[in-house]
């Protein structure tokens, strides 16, 4: 008969405190030297313990707390069999300087196998200023593409059907404006609104705090980009109507932490808003997307992405009494760079 070897929490607790006692504590007494004076932490400098065991698991339900991919709170990810089913949307950001060299690149790129677009503006599309404008002199098109009309919107998406490819655009404060042209054009060639997928960046509260491209202050920008997420709501079922970002937070020099901290802020208050605007949680929270920045520390970087989605799973079914699963779901995209 197979003996069962199979130990309790308590003799795995005690099998650790005789480890320690007998062989880690002696063996650091005897290398003392090494630790006079030195600290073990990650890249935003956390202390990392020298072994995990037992005794760092005591308090943590591997249901609750941790469960299975797929499941509340989502710890190890949203979909069930990972990427193994469900592979990420792979995007080259892409924007030349004229609508269409961009079309051309677009083009080029789908040929090459990319599951979406992902639109690159140059600084006056950015900034709410038409090329022909005075301060945009010098600007248009040195690091993005100009849209300034809606004929630029015509000519950057010749030829790409809206109803069958997502698209991302990397835009903030005029958001609402290259939504309502990205709208129009579908209107144009008779496309339902309903098939429309693809995300605009549009986190406003993220500008005040790293990136700095606003037009108008912190109250305003928010009503906007709510009204844009009620738009969204009712007519584009199928749109990303913000990608709350901490990317640009840590890039400006955050830690891994304080990335996480200022982007679930931000995504609460813009639940919050649209709350108080009257919308049912339910209705727009599936909807709201994250971007991420991925560090150089291995293991942290998955301990804040596991964390984010289980803080976020928890706030918006006890704190704003979501029903919906899919609302409980902190859906991301992640940068190196």
């Amino acid at each position: 008969m197979t003996e069962n070897r199979r130990r309790t929490p308590e003799s795995a607790l005690a099998a650790e405190a005789e480890w320690r006692k007998t062989q880690l504590d002696p063996q650091q007494r005897a290398n003392a030297s090494r630790y006079a004076g030195r600290s073990f932490t990650t890249v935003s400098d956390m202390e990392v313990p020298l072994v995990a065991g037992p005794s760092h698991l005591e308090s943590v339900d591997p249901v609750e707390d941790i469960g299975f991919p797929g499941q509340y709170p989502f710890t190890r990810g949203v979909q069930p069999d990972m990427y193994r089913g469900k592979l990420w949307t792979m995007r080259q950001f892409a924007g030349f300087g004229t609508p269409k060299d961009t079309n051309k690149r677009f083009k080029f790129l789908l040929r090459q196998g990319m599951m979406g677009l992902s639109t690159a503006f140059d600084m006056p599309t950015l900034m709410g200023y038409d090329a022909d404008h005075a301060l945009a002199r010098g600007e248009v098109g040195r690091e993005g593409v100009n849209v300034t009309t809606l004929a630029d919107m015509e000519i950057l998406f010749d030829g790409i059907p809206l109803d069958e490819v997502t698209t991302s655009m990397t835009v903030n404060a005029p958001a609402i404006v290259l939504l309502a042209m990205y709208v129009a054009l579908a209107d144009q060639r008779g496309i339902d609104r309903k098939k429309l997928g693809g995300t605009v960046q549009a986190d406003m509260l993220k500008e005040f705090i790293a990136q700095k491209e606003w037009i108008c202050p912190p109250r305003p920008s928010v009503k906007i980009l709510t009204d844009m997420v009620e738009f969204c709501t009712r007519e584009l079922p199928r749109w990303n109507s913000i990608s709350i970002s901490g990317y640009h937070i840590r890039e400006a020099g955050a830690t891994a932490a304080q990335e996480l901290a200022f982007t679930l802020a931000d995504g609460m208050a813009y639940v919050e808003e649209g709350i108080r605007r009257g919308l049912d949680v339910d209705d727009f929270a599936p909807r709201l997307s994250f971007f991420f920045d991925v560090h150089n520390d291995f293991f942290e970087e998955i301990a804040k992405f596991r964390a984010a989605r289980r803080i976020w799973a928890r706030e918006m079914r006890n704190r704003y009494q979501a029903k919906n699963p899919r609302s409980w779901m902190l859906r991301t995209h992640a940068q190196t760079a």
